[in-house]
C-alpha cells in the first residue's frame, strides 16, 4: 500500500494486495482523462513495481537479519521542487518494524544505517543495486514528473490560502479561555496569545493543528487569566507561516461562547455540542507505503472535547 501526498493533502491511494488505484480529487481526475498513460503508469507502480520491489527487500532482510517472525517494511520516498528553478530534490527514508532503518545517500547512492542492525544489512543493499536504482528512479524521476503535473492541474486548489473562523471559547467562569481557529488551509499556521502587543508564554497551552474533514484543519490555544479587569490587554492572534496579514481578536468577554447557564435564564435549556475531532491514520503494514510531497510535515493524532453552547464546530488534514 502506498499514498501520494502533496503538501500534507492525500491526492492518490494505492492498495496492491486488492488491487485498488483510488483518485482522491476532481481535478486528477480530468487530468487522467486528458492523459490516460498516467493512470496506467500509477497503476503498474502500484500493482507491479512497488509489490516486487518489497518482496525482494523483505527476503533480502529475512536473508541477512535471520528473522523468522513478522517483518514490517516501511518507507517514506519524497521529493521538493524548486518552483523557480524547476529543479528538485528527494530521499528514501526505510523503516524496519516501526524503527528508522536505512536512509538512501542520493549523492553516493549508498545506504546510511540508521541503528545497529541496519549496518549489516547496509553491506549487502549497497552491492543489492535493484533496490538501490529503483529509489533512484523514484526521487529523480517519478515523483518530480508526478509533482509537476499535480502543480500543474490542482495548483488552484493544493496552493490555495483559506483564512479561519476564530472563536473564544470558556466551560466555566474560573476555567481558561479558549481561542478556536477552524476552516482554515494550509496547515502551515501560528496562533498564539498576547499581551499589550507582545507574545506570552506563562499560562499558555497550545494545541495541535488537527484535520477537519472537508480538507482544511483547525487548532486552539488556551489562555489562563484571573482578572476580567485586565481581559482587555490580550488578545488572540493567528497567522499563516510567512504571511504578514494576522486576524487578531480580542479578549472580550461578550464574545464568548459558553455552555453557563445565564442567572436571567435559567429555564432555558443547555446544549452541549461535544465535536470529536479524529486524526485518520493510513497504517503502512508489510508493503509499505510511499508518499510525495512538495513540503513534509507531520499531524499528531491527539485531540481535545470543545464544548460550547449554540456552536456548530465545523470538523472536517515522491522512502
Amino acid at each position: 500500500m502506498y499514498v501520494d501526498v502533496v503538501d500534507d493533502v492525500e491526492v492518490t491511494h494505492c492498495d496492491s494486495t486488492n488491487k485498488i488505484f483510488e483518485i482522491k480529487h476532481d481535478w486528477f481526475v480530468k487530468l487522467i482523462n486528458e492523459k490516460p498513460e498516467q493512470l496506467e503508469e500509477g497503476r503498474q507502480e502500484c500493482f507491479v513495481r512497488i509489490p516486487r520491489l518489497y518482496k525482494s527487500a523483505i527476503y533480502s532482510l529475512r536473508q541477512t537479519i535471520q528473522s523468522e517472525g513478522a517483518i514490517i517494511l516501511q518507507c517514506i520516498a519524497g521529493c521538493e521542487l524548486d518552483e523557480t528553478t524547476g529543479e528538485s530534490s528527494g530521499f528514501v527514508h526505510y523503516g524496519y518494524n516501526g524503527e528508522d532503518f536505512l536512509r538512501l545517500d542520493p549523492k553516493t547512492l549508498t545506504w546510511i544505517a540508521l541503528s545497529p542492525q541496519a549496518s549489516i544489512v547496509k553491506q549487502k543493499w549497497d552491492r543489492q543495486t535493484s533496490i538501490i536504482h529503483y529509489d533512484k528512479g523514484i526521487v529523480n524521476h517519478f515523483c518530480p514528473q508526478w509533482l509537476k503535473l499535480f502543480l500543474e492541474h490542482g495548483g488552484s486548489s493544493l496552493m490555495r490560502t483559506d483564512p479561519p473562523s476564530v472563536s473564544l471559547l470558556q466551560k466555566t467562569p474560573y476555567s481558561a479561555v479558549s481561542c478556536h481557529a477552524t476552516g482554515f488551509y494550509p496547515d502551515r499556521a501560528l496562533m498564539f496569545w498576547s499581551k499589550d502587543g507582545e507574545e506570552i508564554h506563562e499560562g499558555v497551552e497550545h494545541g495541535e493543528i488537527l484535520p477537519n474533514h472537508d480538507g482544511t484543519f483547525q487548532m486552539s490555544v488556551d489562555l489562563n487569566v484571573s482578572s476580567a479587569e485586565d481581559w482587555r490587554r490580550y488578545h488572540c492572534v493567528f497567522q499563516f507561516e510567512g504571511a504578514e496579514d494576522r486576524i487578531i481578536t480580542e479578549l472580550d468577554g461578550t464574545l464568548i461562547r459558553t455552555n453557563r447557564v445565564k442567572p436571567d435564564n435559567l429555564t432555558a435549556p443547555v446544549i452541549a455540542a461535544v465535536v470529536v475531532v479524529v486524526l485518520a491514520l493510513v497504517i503502512m503494514a508489510t508493503a509499505g507505503g510511499y508518499m510525495f510531497h512538495k513540503k513534509k510535515k507531520e499531524a499528531e493524532d491527539s485531540t481535545e472535547l470543545l464544548e460550547a453552547t449554540n456552536l456548530n464546530t465545523e470538523t472536517n488534514t515522491a522512502h
